[in-house]
């Protein structure tokens, strides 16, 4: 079933709880930059906890993938919301692996492109846009009470009361050289120096936004990434759930 992002005369529709039902809340929330791995560490703690799964850095790549295909300017964020009202961006919980959907398709690899990478950032910044898919994420949590769901304001904005809430980080240089791997693995031509300079970027337009900057939550556990393997940090986190005591 889905959440989505709809005109706000338009239920968000309700979605099921995972195919194993366990008693109790349990919000988890992974926060960092681009590159951390946040999207896989989510996906592998929520295999090892029985949680959904939410990415809603997609969402907002679905946002900028609408933004281009509408020929918005990406500073036009009143356009973008609007747009919001009428294309409409969904998770859906029914795939195997939870992944976005615009317009009911799913956009695959092009919401992962150069074009969108360049202005996500810009897209992400508008409140307009961020109050629209910030109401769809806790309508997903208000359904999925047990729930991992990973971004940049996830435990600061989204969910300050989470039960446990991570933070990831690495060096820039680190998350470009891995994002470099990824793209020549899928058979793209990319230039490290390149790569770097978006990220960095991205860093700061991301961490100087007014509305739900990127920060290090209050209380969140800071796991850096540079010298770890997904497994190690998947551990860690897991770990740390545990101890809250609400993981069963």
């Amino acid at each position: 079933m889905r959440a989505m992002a709809a005109s706000s005369n338009e239920p968000i529709e309700s979605m099921g709880e995972p195919n194993r039902v366990l008693s109790g809340r349990l919000i988890v929330t992974i926060d960092g930059p681009a590159g951390t791995g946040k999207s896989s560490v989510a996906r592998d703690v929520a295999k090892r906890l029985v949680l959904t799964v939410l990415d809603t850095g997609a969402m907002y790549r679905a946002a900028a993938l609408l933004t281009l295909r509408l020929g918005i300017t990406p500073t036009d964020g009143a356009g973008i919301a609007k747009a919001l009202g009428t294309h409409h961006i969904e998770m859906d919980f029914d795939a195997e692996t939870p992944n976005v959907l615009l317009d009911g398709s799913d956009p695959g690899e092009e919401i992962r492109g150069r074009e969108v990478e360049s202005i996500v950032s810009l897209v992400a910044a508008h409140p307009q846009v961020r109050n629209r898919l910030v109401a769809v994420q806790r309508a997903v949590a208000a359904s999925h009470s047990r729930l991992v769901t990973e971004g940049r304001d996830q435990g600061s904005v989204v969910f300050p009361d989470a039960d446990a809430r991570f933070y990831l980080n690495a060096s820039s240089q680190v998350r470009a050289n891995r994002r470099v791997k990824q793209l020549r693995k899928k058979g793209h031509e990319v230039d490290v120096e390149s790569v770097l300079e978006g990220i960095e970027a991205r860093d700061r337009l991301d961490a100087g936004r007014a509305d739900g900057p990127l920060i290090r939550p209050d209380g969140a556990i800071e796991i850096e990434t540079d010298q770890l393997q997904l497994s190690e940090v998947v551990d860690r986190i897991v770990e740390a759930v545990r101890k809250t005591g609400r993981d069963s």
